[in-house]
């Protein structure tokens, strides 16, 4: 892979600065031992560029980040930004990057590894072997939809409003996502929406139904109301193989299928732009973890997703599959090894910081390798 892909690091707050740096010391091992290197720049974002720059993204971050082949970003937020304008808050700089990239695909695996079956909520038979891709549109519906706001109606009442839109084109494109990806997978797709009670989602069936009919026809397609699907995650979560849905029903229903893994700290995501003439997308790679104020800074967080988030940036933006398949079963042989972090801890395992993961991980990449 040329030298000169361009990875833009944006550690971000809390614990993000601690999972990126053992990020980093797997970028270094690929640089060594793969002949995987990167143009890398790293900047701030979130209350860290707050902080510092008394906006929570600044211009020329973002503009090295739409110079950039791919984003890899830590985590954002915390109390100690807790009163702050809302639109200064540091959720807004990472909004601001998923509108300014135009990153309308977001992709939450929720996986199961084998050593993790017990640390589910679930039961082990229902959760083994549980792999599941939801593909979550992220630049429209209700939080962007116009018009939004507080008024003040007058005699002591307020309203607050937002709008839930969507048009052919924004379903389109990310339905087409799901499409791609399940004929890579199980070739199966579940549709979500409430069609039955909103006009957005009756659109929304009817033109991923004709999307399909058009150009997928050869992928099993199901529509399912997204309750129904929060019922069934739970009942029978294995009947999905990938899952597409809107922007809002897409935020609640991966946290929720996320907890039936056991732990946010292994669960990575993507989210992706539309691809260029030459097949290149813009493309944001982050956990799905919060920054854990209380824990930051502790050398204690879970660094597996935050590596699985470079591992799918491997695997998505930059062709190499097979070191983004090393990464991943160098962190499944460390959890079938007995490792474990606090937030996965289980009798019997052997408890390590966030540092000695990393070296666990960066040791069953040099044995994968030799």
């Amino acid at each position: 892979m040329p030298a000169n892909k361009k990875l833009l690091v944006l550690p971000g707050d809390g614990i993000g600065p601690e999972v990126m740096r053992q990020v980093r010391r797997v970028i270094d091992w690929m640089d060594r031992k793969r002949g995987v290197s990167f143009d890398i720049t790293e900047g701030l974002v979130g209350g860290a560029a707050i902080d510092a720059h008394g906006v929570p993204l600044t211009d020329e971050t973002l503009a090295a980040a739409m110079a950039s082949d791919a984003v890899l970003l830590g985590a954002v937020g915390g109390p100690k930004w807790d009163k702050v304008a809302f639109d200064k808050r540091p959720e807004a700089g990472l909004l601001t990057l998923r509108k300014e990239l135009a990153l309308f695909a977001n992709l939450r695996p929720a996986t199961v590894f084998d050593a993790l079956v017990d640390a589910s909520t679930l039961k082990p038979e229902i959760v083994k072997g549980l792999d599941i891709m939801f593909v979550r549109e992220l630049t429209g519906g209700i939080y962007f939809g116009e018009p939004r706001g507080i008024e003040d109606m007058g005699n002591g009442e307020r309203r607050g409003v937002n709008t839930q839109t969507y048009t052919t084109t924004e379903i389109r494109r990310v339905a087409a996502v799901a499409f791609e990806l399940a004929r890579k997978r199980g070739n199966k797709v579940h549709s979500l929406e409430k069609g039955n009670v909103m006009e957005s989602g009756l659109l929304w069936r009817q033109e991923v139904t004709r999307l399909h009919q058009e150009e997928y026809s050869d992928v099993e397609l199901h529509h399912m109301l997204a309750d129904n699907a929060a019922m069934q995650l739970v009942r029978n979560p294995r009947q999905f193989d990938v899952i597409v849905t809107d922007n809002l029903f897409g935020d609640i229903l991966s946290d929720e299928a996320a907890m039936m893994t056991g732990s946010l700290g292994m669960l990575p995501s993507a989210s992706l732009g539309a691809a260029d003439a030459n097949g290149n997308r813009k493309a944001m790679y982050e956990p799905i973890h919060g920054t854990a104020p209380d824990i930051a800074g502790k050398d204690l967080a879970n660094p597996c997703a935050m590596l699985l988030s470079f591992a799918m940036a491997l695997r998505y933006s930059f062709d190499r599959a097979e070191e983004a398949g090393m990464i991943e079963a160098s962190i499944q042989r460390v959890l079938s090894g007995g490792m474990r972090t606090a937030d996965i801890m289980a009798p019997g395992m052997a408890r390590c910081s966030t540092t000695v993961m990393g070296d666990s991980i960066l040791r069953e990449l040099d044995k994968l390798s030799a």
